[in-house]
């Protein structure tokens, strides 16, 4: 059995060292190629082709799975594919070089929440459950046939990198389950239906900026789904206060009206208030909600009226 894994962030890295401290036999990475990271724009190997790196495993870094990349597998002798948040697109060509097929490890319970930011969109929309799925990769986005799903509750207070890890060690283990089974050919594909189907664009700097007028317990679940990116916001001064954490409380105020009681500080939404517990002001370091509003010193107690960013 030769298996190439093909993933590119931190999560699928954690994922590829987990199955290979297992002794899964890898015997080719797939992985996007180095890009500039941090202010300085330092060219740098994805966290995938690092872990590669260590364990001495012949990498390929491409933006596309074409005939150099199908000519590698056959080299290598690869069975199928394991992918973990690769971020290429793979052609029917690609789909058919590998004599058993290529398999993806996704964050959500398919159908619901089928691609870019399923974790995300899941904490957004307030669900109480989620859960991990492997499935055969097809021509569609995320509609293959599912090999194994398992689900787990989201905790009330989980932002999407806390729920994006406990989803990372429950595919890991679930991988483990599998790719014995996919090796031997003893899987049952179920194909997908459209029943609950939901889907999960990726999600840019917009999508986090904070609406007061809503509720409060929506907007919560809005903070939750994208902390820490794109990042929760409110316009302020001409500028961005940054949401870090913060929960629904039942207390009424006017829309943007900020007020404290017992050292907490509280902006007031369309129904509710939101308790800001941490923020982070525009250069500065982040900080406890109270401590922020203690520095205002009696000016500009109303946030959201800039509606310029």
């Amino acid at each position: 059995m030769s298996i190439l894994f093909a993933g590119t962030p931190q999560n699928a890295a954690e994922t590829l060292r987990e199955l290979l401290l297992a002794g899964t036999p890898i015997s080719l990475v797939l992985t996007r190629p180095d890009a500039p990271i941090g202010r300085k724009a330092i060219i740098t190997p994805s966290p995938v082709a690092k872990v590669a790196e260590e364990f001495g495993i012949f990498t390929i870094k491409s933006n596309k799975v074409g005939e150099a990349e199908i000519a590698s597998f056959a080299t290598f002798g690869i069975d199928f594919a394991i992918v973990v948040a690769l971020g290429v697109m793979l052609n029917p060509h690609a789909l058919e070089a590998l004599p058993q097929g290529w398999f993806n490890l996704h964050y959500s319970l398919l159908p619901r929440w089928r691609g870019a930011a399923p974790v995300q969109h899941a904490l957004i929309a307030g669900e109480i459950e989620t859960g991990v799925t492997i499935f055969k990769i097809d021509s569609g986005l995320d509609t293959g046939a599912i090999v194994k799903s398992v689900p787990t509750a989201i905790s009330p207070d989980e932002n999407s990198a806390e729920l994006l890890q406990r989803l990372t060690n429950i595919g890991v283990t679930l991988l483990l389950e599998v790719i014995p089974m996919i090796a031997s050919g003893l899987i049952d594909l179920k194909p997908q239906t459209n029943v609950g189907l939901t889907v999960a664009p990726k999600l840019f700097k917009s999508d986090g900026k904070l609406q007061l007028f809503q509720d409060a317990r929506v907007l919560a679940n809005q903070i939750r789904g994208v902390t820490p990116e794109p990042g929760a916001w409110i316009p302020f001064r001409d500028e961005v206060l940054k949401v870090l954490i913060a929960r629904a409380v039942s207390k009424e105020s006017e829309v943007g009206k900020l007020v404290t009681e017992n050292g907490n500080v509280y902006v007031g939404c369309g129904i509710g208030s939101l308790h800001l517990i941490e923020v982070q002001p525009a250069g500065k370091r982040r900080m406890l909600g109270a401590d922020w509003f203690r520095g205002l010193n009696g000016h500009d107690f109303k946030l959201g009226e800039n509606d310029q960013l």
